[in-house]
């Protein structure tokens, strides 16, 4: 879709700073627009209009359920938008970049990171988390389990960072906004096993929450099915994506990183036909 989106845009062939703006916009408005008709789709239903002059987070909701949203749940859908936008040199950001430093065009760049997304270290790890928290099943279940996938030496989604080593800060955000969702759609028992978790972890673990642990929760009391929470998470990262591209451009260099050989050394040489 971001592809076919670079192939119509009116700036296509344009480098210019104000037409790469031109893009970013697009891509942030589209992209929602984008996931929820294709969803509706998929699904057997007609696509439907946003409503002009409501946020994306309003729109992103109405336009994948046909009903309007509560506002505590576009609240929480828009923290989250937020606090998912951006976040440094992650493995997408560093795709988009390094394609951006070869002066191709936006949309490829976006696509690359977009890629990235695909792989479960990167992408899906509030899929894992919600799909966890049903398999724990209830609050008072979640420290034997706990215990016993430590003692497995397995990961607990939803814990961990490659960068923060103590409690993420997003997290603590989206946690009370989990709690608002939750409540507004009547149903805590997914945000009472995830809190019965973090419990366990804290006191078994010295691995921390992290984002990923409530934004899935948040998403399931929205009535968002599990396949779209990637998808969401690309388009709330869209803006930090064109913002690097953007910053990318701004004073370029061809990202070329050295590798260093770790293989044997000192090696004889077969001749081809004696291998």
């Amino acid at each position: 879709a971001v592809s076919s989106l670079g192939h119509w845009d009116p700036d296509s062939g344009n480098t210019a700073l104000d037409a790469s703006l031109r893009k970013a916009i697009r891509l942030t408005e589209r992209l929602p627009l984008i996931v929820t008709a294709h969803q509706r789709l998929r699904n057997g239903l007609e696509p439907i209009a946003p409503r002009p002059g409501r946020s994306i987070a309003y729109n992103f909701l109405y336009t994948l359920s046909g009903t309007e949203p509560k506002p505590a749940m576009v609240s929480a859908f828009d923290v989250s938008l937020i606090l998912h936008a951006d976040h440094e040199l992650n493995a997408s950001t560093f795709a988009a970049r390094v394609v951006a430093a070869t002066m191709s065009d936006m949309y490829s760049a976006v696509t690359a990171a977009i890629g990235a997304l695909k792989g479960p270290l990167h992408g899906g790890a509030n899929e894992q988390a919600v799909r966890m928290f049903e398999e724990v099943g209830d609050p008072a279940s979640a420290e034997r389990w706990v215990k016993a996938r430590l003692e497995a030496k397995k990961k607990v989604p939803g814990f961990g960072h490659r960068v923060y080593r103590t409690y993420d800060p997003r997290a603590k955000i989206l946690k009370e906004y989990a709690r608002s969702a939750s409540e507004a759609a009547g149903d805590m028992r997914l945000y009472e096993i995830a809190s019965a978790v973090e419990e366990a972890m804290l006191k078994h673990s010295k691995v921390f929450p992290n984002v990923d642990l409530w934004s899935g929760i948040c998403y399931t009391a929205m009535g968002i099915p599990i396949e779209l929470f990637t998808p969401i998470f690309a388009v709330s990262r869209i803006v930090g994506w064109t913002a690097h591209i953007l910053e990318q451009w701004s004073d370029n260099r061809l990202i070329r990183p050295r590798a260093e050989y770790i293989g044997p050394l000192d090696l004889k040489y077969v001749p081809i036909n004696r291998r």
